[in-house]
């Protein structure tokens, strides 16, 4: 969210010179500054609201529209996320509706994988390293378009020791802890 003094705009710069010594004129523009920066800023915040990728105290209004129970305990990004995979979760469940709805959790290329004569399909994350941080929501998505005959699991993707070693010194890798290592991305 922005400050406020951002969109403070300093009147007196559009007066003529002989107003820049007068108190009176300097304090009253002083304060029309101020009134105008919170305008400017209530209105860009209004328009946050008419978009999820933005929204903030709109998000309430979101998740009552698409039927989902607001969590003031999740952060912003967590329940837009959630309201995004519902946007996309519509409509029959297929390879990929999964795939766009877990794409929308996990902020990186997502694979499925279809094992259909064992009636499951796999999640594998392929364009993020390390377990994505909304697993509890990209399960409740999962649960509520996949089919329920349909068992599914995740692949995750880690670094390898052969990854690190190429990569990164060793008197480096001394330096971080094992689960940094785990999703270290390199050079």
């Amino acid at each position: 969210m922005s400050n406020v003094d951002e969109y403070f705009d300093d009147l007196m710069s559009y007066l003529p010179n002989f107003y820049k010594n007068v108190n009176e004129v300097k304090e009253i523009q002083l304060i029309f500054g101020q009134e105008m920066a919170k305008i400017k800023f209530s209105v860009k915040d209004l328009l946050d609201q008419c978009f999820i990728s933005t929204a903030t105290f709109g998000l309430d209004l979101y998740e009552k529209m698409y039927g989902i129970s607001t969590d003031k305990s999740k952060s912003y990004e967590e329940r837009r996320e959630i309201i995004k995979a519902k946007l996309r979760g519509s409509g029959t469940a297929t390879k990929e509706l999964i795939k766009n709805v877990a794409t929308a959790f996990s902020g990186g290329e997502v694979e499925i994988e279809e094992y259909p004569e064992e009636y499951r399909f796999v999640v594998r994350f392929v364009g993020v390293k390390g377990i994505p941080k909304n697993m509890a929501g990209l399960i409740s998505a999962l649960e509520e378009i996949k089919p329920a005959h349909l068992s599914y699991s995740f692949k995750y993707t880690f670094t390898t020791w052969g990854q690190i070693n190429k990569t990164l010194p060793w008197k480096e890798a001394k330096k971080m802890t094992w689960a940094e290592l785990k999703v270290y991305k390199g050079e």
